[in-house]
């Protein structure tokens, strides 16, 4: 793959709001340069669902990036934090020593916006429902 997909729909509240999503589950972006690098760790920082980072040593890590830390200009200077698929320790990863990222798990947010919550609301309340709250829908 070599862009991700933007989704938006025309009348949808979020676009009237300025979102518009990409579906990056199963991207495989390239990181040829330093400027590719840093865009797709950034889509991946939010992206809500597992990752597949190759390091250049050939060593994979799948699991959830949770965080990034820029501190200069050098890649070596910036990292990544993932917690493994496998439940072991959290790992940071120098973002130099990435080789290939891919976004392979399922993106648990997709459909699941603020926007689809607030139209749920106001239908339930205007079929008169009293016990309207602002519980979060089951991830499934």
């Amino acid at each position: 793959m070599s862009e991700p997909k933007m989704t938006s729909a025309s009348d949808s509240a979020e676009e009237h709001l300025g979102f518009v999503h990409e579906e990056l589950e199963g991207w495989i972006p390239s990181i040829s340069s330093d400027a590719e690098i840093r865009e797709a760790l950034e889509k991946a920082f939010d992206y809500r669902g597992d990752l597949t980072i190759t390091l250049k040593s050939g060593q994979k890590i799948e699991g959830y990036l949770f965080d990034r830390k820029i501190k200069g200009p050098s890649l070596a200077e910036c990292f990544v934090r993932v917690m493994p698929k496998d439940g072991s320790d959290k790992v940071s990863v120098p973002y130099s020593e990435i080789a290939a990222l891919a976004f392979t798990g399922r993106d648990t947010a997709a459909g699941k916006s603020f926007a689809a919550w607030v139209k749920k609301y106001n239908e339930k309340k205007a079929a008169g429902e009293t016990n309207v709250g602002i519980d979060a829908e089951p991830l499934d």
